[in-house]
């Protein structure tokens, strides 16, 4: 049997019902090879950041226990991403059904032309580490040696961007 890692996922979306495609991403998740979902933080509606012309996100975070390495998983999320029929992004950092982010993979740190963990833009994002902190906030970035909780109270002192409660994990189906 191979060893269990632990791995934290974004979740988010701003097509459609935001909020169902992102339960919809849980339970895709919940059917991979070797991988359930463990912890779900609480949802929240996030202002948009980088391309402005859009709807509000939806977005959480997940925590994960996977027997798949980095990058079967990353390519195991893209594949959920296509299912529930979010294709080639055409915008950068644009509107989509879905998108799911590797952002944590235990303390690894992963740099290939594929696959970046820690997540690259995670500590600037408080639409990421929001959520991240309701099921991670001691959780230490392994590159900048900083706490979710501490990375996160950076980017609210540094950053205007609006990140609102919209559904407490506890209430989900």
């Amino acid at each position: 049997m191979k060893k269990k890692s632990t791995v934290f996922v974004s979740i988010g979306s701003n097509m459609g019902d935001k909020y169902s495609n992102c339960i919809m991403g849980i339970k895709h998740i919940n059917e991979l090879h070797a991988t359930r979902v463990v912890d779900t933080a609480n949802f929240y509606k996030t202002e948009p950041v980088d391309y402005k012309d859009q709807d509000w996100f939806v977005n959480s975070a997940l925590k994960l226990e996977t027997e798949l390495d980095p990058e079967t998983l990353m390519a195991s999320l893209k594949n959920i991403e296509q299912k529930l029929g979010q294709y080639e992004k055409t915008v950068r950092f644009g509107p989509r059904i879905i998108d799911l982010d590797i952002i944590f993979y235990q303390d690894m740190v992963v740099n290939t032309d594929k696959l970046t963990i820690p997540h690259p833009r995670m500590h600037k994002r408080c639409f990421v580490l929001k959520p991240l902190c309701d099921i991670a906030p001691e959780m230490i970035h392994p590159v900048l040696g900083s706490s979710t909780k501490k990375l996160l109270k950076n980017v609210e002192n540094d950053h205007e961007q609006d990140v609102v409660l919209f559904m407490q994990s506890k209430n989900l189906p």
